[in-house]
């Protein structure tokens, strides 16, 4: 697998990251209700690596290729992030504000959060077809490595660069807006209505046309 493929992976990799959706969503709500961001942002690693071996184990084509499969996929995907986006809008009031010693700090907490995060990357149909169409692209199907190893590796990298990426959102968000809280309710809200609204198109896009 030449170095070359890899640096151009990386670079439309972090391209597509800096594209605001329902991980950047997830990412700054989280940023502002959480004592730490690190819980959300491993949710959502975790989502991609079960992409990642979704793509590995070649389950991702067929469900590409089975229009009902993925149609299901899409409709709990969306549903999920519409809850999670009226979930988010309802709480924004508590965005700002210090959080006690029983909140996301407690063992639960983290669970929680981790659970949701990798549900947001890892229910969203369209990262799946992303990964689908993405990587294999820059695997070099008659290169010394094996198949399946290049693949693994591309997520990887990937799940790196958005880990980074979303770490650094999180930090940001929590720095720039737990001191006015206004603010943070804003952009919480926003947040929310944002995951909504990316859950109502999914749905909208599965219905007969």
């Amino acid at each position: 697998m030449a170095a070359s493929s890899i640096a151009a992976f990386f670079a439309l990799s972090f391209l597509l990251v800096l594209v605001p959706g329902a991980d950047w969503a997830f990412t700054i709500t989280s940023g502002l209700r959480d004592r730490s961001v690190v819980p959300a942002v491993g949710g959502l690693m975790l989502g991609y690596v079960g992409l990642t071996a979704v793509v590995v184990a070649g389950v991702a084509a067929l469900v590409a290729r089975t229009p009902g499969v993925l149609a299901s996929l899409t409709a709990l995907g969306a549903g999920y992030l519409v809850w999670l986006g009226a979930t988010t809008f309802a709480g924004a009031k508590e965005a700002g504000l210090p959080q006690t010693d029983a909140g996301d700090t407690a063992a639960g907490g983290a669970r929680s959060r981790v659970l949701k995060g990798a549900g947001v990357s890892g229910l969203n149909p369209k990262a799946l077809l992303l990964y689908v169409a993405l990587l294999p692209q820059f695997a070099d199907q008659h290169g010394q490595w094996p198949l399946a190893f290049q693949i693994g590796l591309l997520g990887l990298l990937h799940m790196c660069t958005a880990g980074a990426v979303y770490l650094g959102l999180g930090s940001l968000a929590r720095t720039v807006l737990r001191a006015r809280p206004t603010a943070a309710r804003l952009v919480t809200r926003l947040s929310g209505v944002a995951m909504i609204l990316l859950g109502a198109l999914l749905l909208v896009e599965q219905l007969p046309h």
